[in-house]
């Protein structure tokens, strides 16, 4: 035999020994291993699971716990390994639905990228815990269900519905976006905080990696759990929302349509957010009646959705008064002390507007004291006319500038979502609607009062009060004051400083005038014993109805704790409602509670109901 003859013969030769070696190994396997390793490799399969994180708490700034999580169960279903011979009329009075029902929830457009044979969906959401534990011990007998425990949100007060939002499950436009973050069955944040930090909140997912047996029971983890991860809460967060001024504020404006944003001056920290009609966060948690509920609350027209503190947008009335006053003092176009006279009513060619009845000779603080018009419709003349009579547009290019600096016309970059900007004209609005340079300041005279075009948020005139509470700047209002971190450390967040751009001195009279505005003057009704309170009211009027009612101001004088602007629709003069709310609500903050001599003020504030009034309509 050739050498090269037997070279071949004993490649063969090996190749053969090696190969009745590795089926002789094989047989070994199954016939000598112990009997439970040999039934674990004949019947389990891999299966992986998603550990589901516990989504993040949120607290308010005393480290009450507004939300937290409540277990629920969802059904999910694998199509492809469902066993065509099950029980499907015992399967279906486990979970009390019927043949129809079943058909209906396993069957899907497969042809649709949302539907997956080979992905897990959810077949049936928020079972019952009862039933869910009752299929759960049968859940041998129909392969390809899942009964999932997972976490959705529990509320723990029934305010500040609009602040912290509420959860959605994920939708097809969620998935496309999210980048493969979520899965088919997920909750997403759909409003509020929720939606605003859902970054924060949602945490990540874990893994886990299973043997089972083909009845789907657990024969323990895969290579002793080394693939696993574990999955990571959520981090909590600490709002500056005092829960208790909250529901205060929420029960006050109950009957009413209109909103209370209070902030703490020397933080920014936003103490309270109260838009009316609202409704109990606990309508929308995942529980069987959401839906409806959901569908009760989008149908009714008084808009309980609408979050009228930064999505609704007014005229300020006189509350803007104090703004150009401080304005015409930095520009040196008056002085505290200098007198403007008034005969009540401001008059100018056809042009008549009436006055509150007053002394005649009125300076700055005794303006603001009287909330005089005349003095304020002088001083909006004199900041357009500075340039010469015909250059008003000139001159208002010039307020709206010192206008924005105070926060109007733009967004505070609140971080809740949905907040509106307000309405601050430019000269090109103007322009357009009279002709470029054939406006006067007389044209847009009733600007000087806070009325004509000019619309803010309530969340915005609580600002200006924070301004002039700390004598010319403010920190951007937040909600969110720190994060609890999931490693035990408090991150606390810093908010920008913004100078508006008036010396302190001239925030000195104007306070001084806003404290008579409530000792002797128009605001009384916002009045706190032993408490030096600061506020102007504002009357907003309103060609569809009753006049609205408007307040704002800050407490105490010296080192203030609280600035705050109330908004009521069709509430008539900002005396009448606004003033005393703001008041109250001070006082509770300040004080801890209302002082027996102001209960009947407080019971007739809660006894109003401007909703159902017709007469605030107009007919």
């Amino acid at each position: 035999m050739k050498e090269s003859e037997k070279f071949k013969l004993g490649m063969f030769q090996a190749v053969l020994i090696a190969a009745i070696g590795i089926l002789v190994i094989i047989l070994m396997r199954y016939q000598l291993l112990p009997n439970r390793y040999r039934l674990k490799a004949e019947y389990a399969t891999l299966d992986k699971t998603i550990k589901e994180p516990a989504r993040g708490l949120i607290f308010d700034r005393a480290g009450t716990l507004l939300v937290s999580n409540g277990p629920v169960y969802d059904l999910r279903l694998s199509y492809q390994q469902i066993d065509r011979q099950m029980d499907t009329s015992f399967f279906c009075s486990l979970l009390d639905i019927d043949r129809d029902d079943f058909v209906q929830m396993a069957e899907k457009d497969w042809s649709s990228v949302r539907y997956d044979k080979n992905v897990p969906f959810v077949f049936l959401s928020r079972v019952p815990e009862d039933k869910a534990l009752r299929f759960q011990e049968f859940q041998f007998m129909f392969p390809g269900f899942e009964m999932v425990l997972r976490s959705v949100r529990a509320y723990h007060s029934e305010h500040a519905a609009h602040v912290l939002g509420y959860i959605n499950e994920v939708d097809q436009e969620d998935l496309e976006n999210a980048a493969n973050r979520y899965a088919r069955g997920d909750y997403i944040g759909a409003s509020g905080i929720e939606l605003q930090y859902e970054d924060m909140l949602r945490g990540s997912k874990g893994i886990a990696y299973e043997l089972k047996d083909k009845y789907g029971r657990n024969l323990g983890s895969f290579n002793q759990g080394v693939l696993d991860s574990a999955a990571r809460s959520g981090e909590d967060i600490i709002l500056g929302l005092d829960i208790e001024i909250q529901a205060y504020a929420e029960m006050l404006l109950q009957g009413k349509k209109g909103s209370v944003v209070a902030i703490e001056p020397s933080t920014g920290d936003i103490l309270c957010m109260a838009s009316a009609p609202h409704y109990s966060p606990d309508l929308l948690s995942m529980t069987a009646d959401r839906g409806d509920n959901y569908d009760r609350l989008a149908a009714d027209s008084s808009q309980p959705f609408f979050n009228r503190a930064i999505m609704a947008r007014y005229p300020p009335g006189s509350i803007i008064k104090p703004v150009l006053s401080l304005i015409a003092l930095q520009e040196g176009l008056t002085s505290e002390n200098e007198v403007i006279e008034c005969y009540g009513s401001y008059d100018y060619r056809h042009f008549s507007y009436g006055c509150h009845d007053h002394n005649h000779r009125t300076d700055l603080r005794y303006a603001l004291e009287t909330s005089c018009n005349s003095y304020f419709f002088d001083l909006y003349r004199r900041i357009l006319e500075q340039n010469g009579f015909a250059q008003a547009a000139e001159g208002y290019e010039g307020l709206r500038s010192s206008l924005r600096a105070f926060g109007l016309g733009d967004q505070l970059s609140l971080d809740l979502p949905g907040e509106k900007s307000g309405f601050l004209p430019e000269v090109s609005y103007y322009d357009k609607l009279y002709g470029a340079g054939k406006w006067r300041s007389t044209y847009t005279i009733s600007l000087g009062i806070g009325q004509g075009e000019i619309e803010l948020t309530t969340l915005q005139m609580a600002n200006l009060a924070s301004i002039i509470a700390n004598r010319g700047h403010y920190h951007y209002p937040h909600m969110v004051k720190s994060f609890a971190m999931s490693d035990g450390t408090i991150e606390h967040l810093e908010y920008p400083t913004n100078n508006v751009g008036i010396e302190y001195q001239h925030f000195l009279p104007v306070i001084d005038g806003m404290e008579r505005a409530v000792i002797s003057g128009t605001s009384t009704s916002a009045a706190i014993k032993d408490i030096e309170v600061c506020g102007k009211t504002g009357t907003s009027q309103n060609p569809h109805g009753k006049d609205h009612s408007v307040f704002f101001a800050f407490a105490p004088k010296r080192d203030p704790k609280i600035a705050i602007a109330v908004y009521i629709e069709n509430g008539g003069w900002g005396a009448t409602y606004a003033a005393p709310i703001a008041g109250l609500v001070m006082e509770k903050y300040l004080k801890g509670s209302i002082d027996k001599n102001k209960v009947w003020l407080e019971q007739r504030i809660l006894q109003a109901d401007l909703i159902n009034d017709k007469t605030v309509l107009a007919q």
